[in-house]
């Protein structure tokens, strides 16, 4: 049985994620502030963390921040706040989704369980693969999970990895918005929804000069134009 830990200061939150999550067959652990939260992680092995972002003491971003110094656990950003600067702060600090307040507890649990089943479907993948492609000074290394440019290891976010390696595969093909949302992310597309835009900005600052193969089909989505 996935276990998830819930973080959030308000209870009533914490109770109605709770609720939703035993439904649908997951353990819970629940933590009311970010301090909290760090200390569950280093003790205890999560399959998901659903991260409220306005706590006292520490904020959800933080948190997310020092989880990812040692772990590589799926982080779920909640917030009432749903600019776009907030959704780019948040995936930089290395969350997988963002979801804004008010929130559907079915929706929510749906995109946990999309998160674990695309997580499952790579690491079968990955103990399949072994291969390497380079493209001029560009290395990516599917096992290993690690990308080089010109010798030098880059650190991308877990969904950025998803989504290069997406790219990288499907090379020199037009990928509609619905099909990588569908195939990267795991759940049906939602129109309007900001996240591949936003993580497709973050990839190309990440890998530099590469970003220009990264192009952006207009009213389609995007190709990576690479041999």
């Amino acid at each position: 049985m996935s276990k998830l830990l819930i973080v959030d200061d308000e209870e009533k939150i914490r109770d109605l994620i709770r609720k939703y999550a035993v439904f649908s067959g997951y353990e819970t652990a629940e933590a009311e502030d970010g301090m909290k939260a760090i200390a569950c992680v280093k003790e205890q092995a999560f399959d998901a963390i659903i991260l409220d972002i306005m706590m006292p003491e520490l904020d959800g971003f933080s948190v997310c921040r020092e989880i990812r110094k040692f772990s590589d656990v799926p982080i779920l950003l909640l917030s009432a706040r749903g600019a776009e600067y907030d959704k780019i702060n948040g995936f930089e600090c290395g969350a997988d989704d963002y979801i804004v307040k008010p929130f559907s507890p079915r929706e929510l649990m749906l995109r946990v369980d999309a998160i674990l089943k695309r997580m499952q479907s790579e690491k079968k993948k990955t103990e399949k693969e072994t291969d390497t492609y380079v493209y001029r000074g560009l290395t990516v290394d599917f096992t290993a999970r690690i990308v080089t440019i010109d010798g030098e290891k880059i650190d991308l976010s877990p969904k950025e990895y998803d989504l290069l390696f997406y790219f990288i595969r499907n090379r020199n093909i037009a990928l509609s918005r619905e099909k990588l949302i569908c195939d990267v992310w795991g759940y049906d597309f939602y129109g309007g929804d900001r996240t591949l835009d936003t993580h497709v900005k973050l990839l190309r600052k990440s890998i530099g000069e590469y970003s220009a193969c990264v192009t952006t089909l207009r009213g389609v989505g995007y190709r990576f134009d690479a041999p």
